[in-house]
């Protein structure tokens, strides 16, 4: 993970308003071409922050779907939270529609691929889960604030 100041510099260019306007445009391709060059399943992300590849279901179609996230690892560095923020859209993002559906999902970091069981929280788990967010990617709670809807917060824990 980069330095604290490193990471402030990314979030920065990653939470303003001209990000949010081309980034879904040009990060689907930019992923699938780092994921070639590298011959890594990875986002493209893992080069700054803490990053993962979430497999789900899909809550309507009940099929395969995979989504490149940040994420920030609890002390152990088993649980993970991650955060939709759909690159401050207005509407939540489709992979947490299926992870509400279906909470089986399976998480790769690096090249290990892991079950898990997600669970979306609310209250002072929720606040607790941002501050560690907040931690690996400075700024992230503004990027919500600006984004005039509340992301949905999801815990995701290694099935035994």
């Amino acid at each position: 993970m980069l330095p604290r100041w490193m990471r402030r510099i990314v979030s920065s260019a990653s939470h303003s308003a001209f990000f949010g306007a081309v980034g879904p445009t040009v990060m689907p391709p930019l992923e699938r071409a780092y994921r070639v060059v590298t011959r890594r399943a990875g986002p493209i992300s893992e080069l700054a922050v803490p990053s993962l590849v979430l497999h789900t279901t899909g809550a309507r179609t009940g099929l395969p779907r995979r989504a490149e996230l940040i994420c920030a690892p609890d002390a152990s560095d088993r649980t993970l939270f991650v955060a939709g923020s759909n690159f401050a859209r207005p509407r939540h993002p489709g992979w947490t529609y299926n992870l509400i559906a279906y909470p089986g999902a399976e998480v790769e970091r690096g090249r290990h691929r892991t079950r898990v069981t997600a669970t979306l929280l609310t209250g002072a788990e929720r606040e607790q889960a941002w501050e560690r967010l907040d931690d690996v990617l400075p700024g992230y709670r503004r990027y919500e604030r600006a984004a005039g809807r509340e992301f949905r917060v999801f815990r995701l824990e290694p099935v035994a």
